[in-house]
């Protein structure tokens, strides 16, 4: 049963297509700053309710030689920067317990990152804070195993949850989108399609002379979007960047933010021609 909620002026839930997007780690104040304007401008001129993301600490990256952002303290500096002056909600990972606190203390959304799907105390932890949840599920998981995550947050007073789809592992350093994990997870709460890590080919780019890293097939990230928002998705999460062959992480899987204007336009199309369909006796 999916429950509808605010998150400033975004609607989770309720029919309304959002998009969660930004880079996927802070590289600096200056371009975060300048990829949530990019993001903001298209978005409001397109009326496509936006919630910005942007890690503080990628905790999760294949080789500790990668880079990680800048930490909690700058990072929730920055993201605080961004919420009050450009007034859009913001969503980052939270990855320990001890985090928890001083995160919702800026973040209007609190992430559970994929590979901590399972990690009940971090879960507890952040349902508590009365903030929103958004569950990422887990390369690993079943999507009707994901009805626990939620059982977690609700039996913790937290109804303000969302489920995310990333993909499946499908053999070595590939992923695999069920659409029909969508519509599965729904029952238990609105469903969010992440457009760009379900493009990820973990470690691809790994050898023997430098940090292992995950390459990317950007080109489907417009095919997958789509035919998640056909399926009824709430939401659809991206990760954009302004030159992603620089990115600092998961550039080869990021969606360059020229590309995004016609993309989020064919997304709508798409919404709308569901929501005639469904008016039509």
């Amino acid at each position: 049963m999916t429950t509808t909620f605010q998150i400033g002026d975004v609607r989770i839930g309720g029919g309304d297509l959002f998009l969660i997007a930004g880079p996927c780690v802070i590289e600096s104040e200056e371009h975060a700053i300048r990829m949530a304007e990019i993001i903001k401008g298209v978005t409001r001129s397109l009326e496509f309710p936006f919630i910005f993301k942007a890690s503080y600490d990628k905790a999760n990256r294949t080789s500790i030689r990668s880079f990680r952002g800048p930490g909690l303290k700058e990072g929730l500096r920055i993201l605080k920067k961004i919420k009050r002056e450009l007034n859009l909600p913001i969503l980052t990972d939270v990855h320990e317990t001890s985090d928890v606190g001083k995160v919702a203390e800026v973040a209007d959304v609190l992430q559970i990152p994929a590979f901590l799907s399972r990690q009940t105390d971090l879960i507890v932890a952040a349902a508590l804070r009365g903030r929103a949840v958004n569950v990422k599920k887990g390369q690993f998981s079943s999507p009707w195993d994901m009805r626990h995550a939620v059982e977690k947050c609700r039996d913790a007073g937290n109804k303000q949850l969302f489920l995310t789809e990333r993909g499946a592992s499908f053999g070595y350093n590939n992923l695999v989108v069920d659409m029909r994990s969508l519509a599965i997870m729904r029952k238990f709460a609105p469903v969010v399609f992440d457009a760009t890590h379900s493009v990820q080919l973990p470690s691809a780019q790994a050898d023997d002379k430098g940090p292992a890293v995950s390459g990317g097939q950007p080109e489907f990230i417009p095919v997958l979007a789509r035919a998640a928002v056909a399926a009824g998705v709430d939401g659809v999460f991206m990760e954009v960047h302004d030159n992603p062959s620089k990115a600092k992480s998961d550039g080869p899987n990021a969606l360059e933010s020229t590309k995004l204007r016609g993309m989020l336009k064919e997304l709508l199309a798409i919404k709308k021609a569901l929501v005639e369909a469904h008016k039509t006796p």
